[in-house]
């Protein structure tokens, strides 16, 4: 089946039952050129009143329980989006995600989409009905629900597009497009019309929040075109392209930062092969995420070895460092929660040697010191005092001449 598109709707756009019926206009126009598949998050507001309520009887709820409680809220959404379609004279149906068989793993609240079952999508499409799929959840082997993370409602319909070969999966949001950067925080931010997938990785990987990572490295690896655009207001949004050559000619596409970041150091560690993998080793098996790495020139022996991680996960770090305690000596630890990261993305990077010196010199004139440096092909992330951040999104935008 050919010309399949799939719409996916966040929280604020599905925020009301008057939202819920805009929506409904959206989707009623799409049917008029394209077969659809909608994808719903719960409700604005909804997963965080579910997650208040896990609390009531423990700080840390059973995580298979959890997560079942957590998924109602899509079905909630998935359902009166049907409603409001059906009063519209579209004829919709909603399903879970264990009826169209999304199975995962069963990590319970990070869990990864294993397969989506074709052939059960194919008889859906066949049927004379819109589907409208709950996002964020899958289902184990043994009949677990489970939810993907924040944001996972992105993943999921890019993973449903890539089953049902669409050809394009729309990401309907709040805003009406891909900003070279945060315009709450540099108002003359310019939209993207366009933006290679390269990029968008960079971009959704260094903390912009448009759009979840996981679901554009799922386009990525199959080659689903994913466009972001407002369910607010008209507009194209961003295309979010499978090719370099079809992104904006531009040296730096866009600034991305991170607030809640913390650094750790391991101090006056044994400068011998495989320390890294003893300190990273751990960390990788309770699933903390790592990024900026750095480890210093060793002295007489002895070098510091440092990296960077999201707060949210340093409660993860002090069960971790008894079992790196077993495998290497060190002098101490140290770890501060006052520093940011904001990152310099763009092709550009690699084949213009100067976007370094610009920056490091524009921030040096503005006293923003630079902690921590760490590269790739497409980005530059730079490690500083979290009170500096909103300074030096601002200065490097101006920098780039972003805006232009």
């Amino acid at each position: 089946m050919k010309n399949i598109i799939v719409q996916k709707f966040g929280g604020t756009s599905v925020g009301s039952t008057e939202r819920i019926a805009h929506v409904a206009k959206i989707i009623e126009a799409a049917t008029k050129n394209s077969k659809v598949i909608v994808v719903v998050s719960a409700m604005s507001g909804e997963t965080d009143r579910l997650i208040e309520l896990s609390k009531s009887f423990s700080s840390t709820p059973n995580k298979r329980e959890f997560d079942a409680l957590i998924s109602t809220g899509e079905k909630v959404s998935a359902s009166l989006l049907a409603m409001a379609l059906e009063s519209e004279g579209i004829s919709a149906k909603s399903y879970s995600a264990s009826q169209v068989s999304l199975r995962t793993t069963s990590q319970f609240s990070k869990a990864k989409i294993l397969d989506i079952d074709k052939q059960r999508m194919q008889k859906i499409l066949e049927e004379d009905n819109v589907p409208i799929i709950t996002g964020f959840q899958g289902i184990t082997e043994g009949g677990d629900v489970t939810t993907l993370g924040r944001g996972g409602s992105d993943t999921t319909a890019v993973a449903i597009a890539a089953a049902v070969d669409a050809k394009r999966c729309d990401i309907y949001t709040d805003v009406d497009g891909i900003y070279t950067t945060d315009p709450n925080v540099v108002p003359s931010a310019k939209k993207l019309e366009q933006i290679s997938m390269e990029g968008m990785l960079e971009l959704s990987g260094q903390g912009a929040k448009v759009i979840q990572i996981r679901a554009v490295e799922f386009a990525n690896k199959y080659r689903v075109p994913v466009r972001v655009l407002s369910s607010f207001s008209e507009g194209t949004g961003t295309m979010i392209n499978l090719d370099d050559n079809n992104m904006e000619d531009a040296e730096i596409s866009g600034i991305a930062f991170q607030k809640n970041q913390t650094k750790v150091t391991f101090t006056a560690v044994e400068d011998t092969p495989g320390i890294a993998s003893k300190i990273l080793g751990p960390l990788s098996d309770a699933d903390i995420q790592v990024d900026v790495i750095v480890q210093n020139v060793g002295i007489e022996g002895k070098t510091d070895f440092t990296f960077t991680i999201d707060s949210d996960e340093k409660f993860l770090l002090d069960r971790v460092v008894p079992i790196i305690q077993e495998s290497i000596n060190y002098k101490d630890i140290l770890i501060d929660n006052k520093i940011a990261k904001v990152s310099i993305v763009g092709v550009g990077i690699r084949s213009h040697a100067g976007v370094a010196s610009k920056a490091f010199r524009a921030l040096a004139e503005h006293n923003i010191n630079i902690g921590m440096i760490s590269t790739s092909e497409i980005k530059m992330t730079i490690v500083i005092a979290k009170n500096d951040l909103e300074k030096a999104v601002r200065v490097l935008h101006d920098e780039f001449e972003l805006e232009k």
